[in-house]
């Protein structure tokens, strides 16, 4: 079975790369699986403009076609539009056991302790664009604090390379911190596929002999180069999160 694996569209933010996702969503093969892993909606409960109702609409036409699966994340859990019934929503996924698919909010224990803080980076990023700073995504104005953001991703990692031993698979694939990276932990991989709100944005691609992530180099173009971090990690310190009885609720 093959498979293309995204994240974090942000569906309705004025950062999602619509052009581009429209693009590459008109060249995903017909015997592929199209997996959604989570936060492709910014946020449910705001009305979306034309064109990124147009984008609904291409996934909702897909979806007659192919298998089409949604992973849940923290901006889309519980949205479930009547006009995608065909999409299967799910909190995890999986590709033949070898490779576990979920957003990564649930192996997120940074953000959920440090309401304060967040709320004192978005008021910050807020008054830099309204004091004249080109408007970016929350996300990668957060990666200018480099050591809170190193600690983000390494906490996601490895909680979720530890969810993947304890359930039995080779691989692990994430969205949430929307930054791209493919590394070894504890002889698992794990491939975060970053965000469509920066360019480049990233793509996995799942065969039966290899998984690859890759960048879109070039609008309505998909790359066959591979992004690979061969970076081996061994670290234990860190307290592990047990997704045991998680991974039961596809």
């Amino acid at each position: 079975m093959s498979a293309l694996v995204v994240s974090d569209l942000h569906i309705g933010s004025h950062h999602f790369l619509y052009e581009d996702f429209e693009c590459f969503l008109r060249n995903v093969p017909e015997d592929h699986e199209l997996i959604l892993n989570g936060d492709i909606i910014d946020n449910p409960y705001e009305d979306l403009q034309p064109p990124h109702k147009g984008i609904l609409e291409l996934i909702k036409q897909i979806s007659y076609r192919q298998t089409v699966v949604w992973v849940r994340g923290n901006h889309d859990n519980g949205y479930k539009p009547s006009e995608l019934e065909k999409v299967h929503f799910k909190h995890f996924h999986n590709v033949k056991h070898r490779l576990l698919i979920a957003h990564g909010n649930d192996f997120d224990e940074i953000m959920p302790i440090n309401q304060t803080f967040m709320k004192a980076f978005k008021w910050m990023h807020n008054l830099r664009v309204k004091l004249g700073a080109k408007p970016v995504h929350v996300a990668k104005y957060a990666k200018k604090w480099e050591l809170f953001y190193r600690f983000l991703r390494k906490n996601v990692m490895i909680n979720a390379a530890n969810c993947a031993i304890e359930n039995g698979y080779e691989a692990v694939t994430c969205g949430h911190t929307h930054y791209p990276e493919d590394r070894i932990f504890n002889g698992i991989r794990y491939i975060n596929t970053g965000a469509w709100t920066e360019i480049p944005a990233f793509y996995l691609h799942v065969t039966d002999n290899e998984i690859t992530l890759n960048s879109m180099d070039h609008p309505c173009y998909l790359s066959s180069s591979h992004f690979t971090l061969p970076t081996a990690i061994t670290e234990n310190k860190i307290k592990k999160i047990s997704c045991i009885g998680k991974i039961g609720r596809v």
